[in-house]
């Protein structure tokens, strides 16, 4: 009898200054999937200014147990606690894993981090109205459409327009099942909880 082999898991855990290279290799190889749509750091020194600590702004890598196992990015920004308990989500994914249900599987994690983790009430994530993988990320997880903003963010040396997503705690509260880790266990240090605690409150 031939068995499949399972499909590895993807879990979260932070960048890195360990993932530089690898980093840097997987923007390269990717700038066609990313551009016009985002343009992640692509020398060593903006890397780490992306990875600097910031309690504003969480990076988090998407991995799986193979070979490469930088599948894409979540970054948490402008994280406010508070009575507003709001943070901004970007993502990208790195070639060849874009497109293999790595990322809408994670985002189940990014939920359980940012509404458990740092106890946030509301997630925003805004998308340029061409980006139809991402725009279909958002809607096959749950998010919300709210609105449409003209000239929005300056992109690639030019203003473009952006449709407004976001999702709440409450909607995503009774469909994140489980209580599996979102980092890797054999990395310690690099819990995604690691990069800076939420204040009380």
């Amino acid at each position: 009898m031939v068995t499949t082999p399972l499909r590895p898991r993807p879990t979260l855990r932070r960048l890195t200054p360990g993932d530089r290279g690898s980093f840097l290799q997987a923007v390269a190889r990717s700038r066609a999937l990313h551009h016009p749509w985002a343009y992640p750091p692509d020398t060593p020194d903006a890397f780490d200014a992306y990875i600097k600590f910031h309690p504003a702004r969480h990076t988090l890598a998407v991995v799986v147990d193979h070979e490469e196992p930088l599948v894409g990015v979540y970054a948490l920004s402008q994280i406010h606690h508070g009575s507003f308990r709001n943070a901004y989500l970007g993502y990208y994914a790195f070639v060849p894993h874009a497109g293999n249900g790595y990322m809408r599987e994670a985002m189940t994690l990014v939920f359980r981090y940012a509404f458990g983790e740092l106890r946030l009430h509301r997630l925003q994530a805004n998308v340029q109205p061409g980006n139809e993988r991402s725009l279909e990320l958002l809607r096959a997880t749950g998010w919300r459409e709210e609105g449409y903003a003209r000239r929005y963010l300056k992109i690639g040396g030019r203003w473009r327009d952006h449709v407004l997503f976001a999702i709440l705690a409450e909607d995503v509260h009774a469909s994140v099942p489980g209580r599996r880790p979102v980092y890797d266990r054999r990395r310690p240090g690099t819990r995604p909880s690691d990069a800076a605690q939420p204040p009380d409150g």
